[in-house]
């Protein structure tokens, strides 16, 4: 093997669970000789090799990196995805004996589908010539999956660049179903979510969610009332071993992945409360899973069970207005309220908040109306 190859090509452990509160990762598991990876994101770590002769850092990586072209490489560089010995540094950087590499990616998704346009509405809350900013609806998958092979968010950005399609970040491999996307929220899920227009921004972007930098705040009704006023979840979540639908939390260091949930009671309506939960990592229903765990499903939700009668009793005008509620909101009520970032441009800090959808709104002024009407309660 060349000198040149003979390098040492490995992760590192996942950022340590004292992040800061209120960010959104999306961390990966440890394994050797492998990059790290999630949904949307891989991290990879090359230790140069010591006889390593000095070498322009973009030419470096892509000797190393499989399936990624000069100029994505060189994007991700300008973008601040490309650390040397954790420190920012020039395309034009050489690359020296021992320095260790380190390189945050947008990740190829491994099922491909052909994107076709299609002229979905989208509430578009902001938009430039680097990314856009959208609430998104109930009901609205992001990206195209297993039994979903159009009608998603993806298709409707695509419609909406069409006359500029070329400027998507859309172009290598399994990536052009990805359309920009940088995260997602779940299909019944709604509220806010980014998308990238450009390589660099989408670069960007992953890098800030990698590094636990954006900010992602929902608001949840959840069943029973929540002690006390506010708490953290720290459990891993991965598949249900029984049922690979769902999620589940297990043990610390036993199986799933690292995750994390501040929460904060907002409202109590004494059968269910209204609660903020901030992300400090972005795991695959996770704020559904953790607070199932501590024994608050979210209400309306029917994969975890959260459409049942969970609190109260069951005589019958007490059911009829649960029933009722579940009816005007039949999904989790769940809402991506507030949404931060950095512009990858400008720098600028910039920072959404979207009111909650008419189905969460009449559920929660209908708890309020139901608990006045029951004084002994409060």
């Amino acid at each position: 093997m060349s000198t040149e190859m003979n390098q040492k090509h490995r992760i590192i452990s996942e950022t340590p669970p004292d992040v800061i509160p209120g960010a959104d990762s999306q961390g990966i598991d440890d394994a050797e000789d492998a990059p790290q990876t999630d949904e949307f994101y891989e991290r990879h770590e090359i230790v140069a090799d010591p006889k390593q002769s000095l070498i322009r850092l973009d030419k470096f990586l892509i000797d190393r990196l499989a399936n990624r072209t000069r100029s994505k490489l060189q994007t991700a560089i300008k973008a601040g995805s490309v650390k040397v010995d954790d420190k920012d540094v020039k395309p034009n950087y050489k690359v020296k004996p021992g320095n260790v590499v380190s390189i945050i990616l947008p990740r190829s998704l491994e099922e491909s589908y052909h994107i076709m346009p299609q002229n979905i509405p989208l509430d578009i809350v902001y938009e430039d010539e680097d990314l856009m900013v959208i609430n998104k609806p109930f009901g609205l998958a992001v990206h195209p999956g297993v039994g979903i092979p159009n009608g998603t968010l993806v298709n409707a950005v695509v419609w909406h660049l069409q006359e500029s399609m070329k400027d998507l970040p859309v172009k290598e491999g399994n990536e052009s179903n990805r359309a920009g996307i940088v995260h997602r929220i779940d299909k019944d899920t709604t509220g806010l979510m980014v998308v990238a227009k450009s390589d660099f921004a989408m670069s960007h972007l992953a890098n800030q969610f990698f590094q636990h930098t954006i900010e992602r705040r929902y608001q949840a009704i959840v069943w029973g009332d929540v002690e006390p006023d506010k708490g953290t979840v720290r459990a891993n979540i991965g598949r249900n071993p029984n049922d690979r639908r769902l999620f589940m939390t297990f043990p610390e260091g036993d199986d799933g992945k690292w995750a994390v949930t501040h929460w904060r009671v907002l409202e109590r309506f004494y059968y269910c409360t209204l609660v903020e939960c901030q992300l400090e990592t972005g795991r695959t229903h996770q704020i559904r899973v953790h607070m199932k765990s501590i024994g608050h499903t979210l209400f309306g939700d029917p994969r975890y069970g959260g459409n049942q009668i969970l609190k109260g009793t069951l005589y019958s005008k007490y059911k009829q207005f649960v029933e009722s509620n579940l009816q005007l909101l039949p999904r989790q009520a769940l809402h991506a309220k507030v949404l931060g970032f950095k512009h990858p441009r400008t720098g600028e800090m910039l920072r959404f908040e979207s009111e909650l959808p008419n189905d969460m709104q009449m559920v929660i002024e209908r708890w309020r109306t139901y608990l006045q009407g029951r004084k002994e309660l409060m």
